[in-house]
């Protein structure tokens, strides 16, 4: 089979590596892909954001199989595109990808359906926003979180009513998000630990993947601002299976059913992203694709053949297929470039690379990466590489992806050094 991923990061990486693989896909395309995945698959120089282009070259190189992983393309109906053609396709329609197009969209879908999660409003101008913080509804810190897609950059937890006022200025007056940021969501903030679960769903039944935790901030001890994911690491043994099982049959199981109850079944993959309190497990965000870096340290842990996942997906029989999971550890760290997740700078000289990838239990997964005029390697984005060890022990997989992060320098490379401390 022919098989093509869209998207350009280091979780298009990882399912480029994974699906090469599988002893039934003869070929993988990517488009765009960065130069890492070059190595890898054949890519196709298409924008992401045109669905209709890229149903175009699915039909052209006769692909059998698209796998969708950026949210993007998906909001804007990429699913509707290929199906419209007969295209197969893995990943939710754009009615259902409203999910995580929509925070509105989703804090209404999760009341409607009894789904818990965190106390809430929203506000369409600015001014109603700024109503909401001055009464007082809300104790502070508050989570505002503009509506739109913001590439993981659109939630602010407020520590106070300056913070929170200049947050609806730079969102809503000011766009800093664009559209992003026209319509906003003000919610209570919740504590306790953080969980994020993934599960394949073919519109009817679902297949949790083992859990995984990410880091957001930019800093140490979840300092600084939010990011797309510094870092994430998956372990057997995250939750007791009495929790899971909650989660499961409280939160996942209600949202696949409540979204084919709405005439929007959710074929694809779900990211829920969960906080862990003392009242129990509530959901802090959905995503309709796999999360980033969630997805690498992940699908390291996967010793089943995914074209086998993905195709039940699109033939609607989940059931039938059992995968296998590592008992294994695995961490990734994010290595993202200078000025990140402000404005980054690029065009960096990577070196070692050679060297970490020779470690064992090590993969280095490119997300913002290019060949320079003599073939080396340069920074092409404010993430530039999710570095991920696999390894038995938790500890000892966090020692090796460290000690692989340790041997890549670029000028201006920074990333968290806490990932996967547990203390």
């Amino acid at each position: 089979m022919k098989v093509l991923v869209i998207g350009s990061g280091a979780r298009e990486h990882a399912l480029v590596w994974k699906l090469a693989t599988s002893p039934n896909v003869t070929k993988v395309y990517c488009s765009p892909g960065n130069a890492g995945i070059a190595q890898q698959a054949t890519l196709l120089n298409v924008d992401a954001s045109n669905p209709l282009q890229l149903a175009e070259i699915a039909d052209k190189e006769e692909i059998d199989l698209t796998v969708v992983g950026p949210e993007a393309p998906l909001v804007a109906g990429i699913v509707d595109a290929f199906s419209r053609r007969k295209r197969r396709i893995v990943g939710p329609t754009k009615a259902a990808a409203q999910l995580e197009g929509s925070k509105i969209f989703a804090k209404e879908f999760m009341a409607r359906h009894h789904i818990p999660t965190a106390d809430f409003t929203y506000c369409e101008t600015p001014e109603s926003a700024f109503d909401i913080i001055s009464s007082g509804v809300y104790r502070f810190p508050v989570v505002l979180k503009a509506d739109g897609l913001a590439a993981g950059k659109g939630v602010v937890i407020a520590q106070d009513a300056e913070e929170a006022f200049a947050t609806i200025r730079r969102f809503m007056i000011d766009k800093s998000l664009g559209s992003a940021g026209t319509r906003l969501v003000i919610e209570e903030y919740l504590s306790g630990q953080e969980a994020s679960l993934l599960v394949f769903s073919d519109g009817k039944d679902i297949l949790p993947m083992p859990l995984a935790q990410d880091y957001k901030a930019a800093y140490e001890g979840n300092r600084g601002p939010n990011t797309g994911g510094m870092g994430a690491y998956s372990a057997a043994g995250m939750l007791p299976d009495k929790l899971l099982e909650q989660i499961i049959s409280k939160i996942a199981e209600p949202t696949i059913a409540g979204m084919a109850d709405e005439g929007r079944p959710f074929r694809g993959v779900l990211f829920i992203g969960l906080m862990l309190t003392d009242e129990g497990p509530r959901v802090l965000e959905y995503n309709v694709r796999l999360g980033d870096p969630e997805a690498q340290a992940v699908l390291m842990r996967l010793e089943s053949d995914l074209l086998e996942i993905l195709e039940a997906i699109v033939n609607e029989d989940l059931k039938s297929v059992r995968p296998c999971w590592s008992s294994d550890s695995t961490v990734c760290v994010v290595m993202a470039a200078e000025g990140y997740p402000g404005t980054p700078r690029t065009g960096d000289i990577i070196s070692g690379l050679e060297e970490a990838t020779k470690l064992d239990g090590v993969r280095i997964f490119h997300a913002g990466t290019k060949l320079d005029e003599k073939n080396r390697y340069v920074t092409s984005a404010g993430r530039v590489l999710a570095v991920t060890a696999r390894h038995r022990a938790l500890e000892e997989a966090r020692k090796l992806a460290y000690k692989a992060v340790s041997t890549i320098d670029f000028p201006g490379k920074h990333y968290r050094k806490d990932i996967a401390e547990i203390r």
